[in-house]
């Protein structure tokens, strides 16, 4: 079965496709811009750069697409978001998202391990 897991904060997407031999890892920056704050912060917000945070959406997308179940991981509010962008415009992949969880900022081997045991995904033991 092909699993995903999708690790998203608003500075990048870490794709992991995981099986029980190996895990490979595609890395999606997301644009960031310099915001000057100043006393009228509200008006300067990133919210000035609205198709930035689909444009990171869609390309974190198409990286998911074939997946038969994504688990969604990250530290804050960001994963909520990727996860109502997939269901506003990409119900294909919206079906195939099987779990929501909040993770801070494990290394690439937690994630690894987290999402084998999530998927139950084990990896052969030679000798047993």
């Amino acid at each position: 079965m092909n699993q995903m897991a999708v690790w998203i904060d608003h500075h990048e997407a870490r794709i992991f496709h995981i099986d029980a031999e190996k895990a490979d890892e595609r890395i999606v920056d997301s644009v960031t811009h310099h915001v000057h704050r100043h006393e009228k912060a509200a008006e300067v917000k990133t919210r000035n750069h609205p198709d930035d945070e689909v444009r990171f959406f869609r390309e974190v997308a198409h990286l998911l697409e074939g997946a038969a179940q994504v688990l969604v991981l990250g530290p804050s509010v960001t994963k909520l978001h990727f996860v109502k962008f997939a269901h506003e415009h990409n119900r294909a992949l919206s079906d195939h998202i099987v779990g929501v969880e909040t993770a801070d900022h494990p290394t690439d081997k937690q994630i690894v391990a987290h999402v084998r045991a999530y998927f139950h995904v084990v990896t052969p033991r030679i000798g047993v």
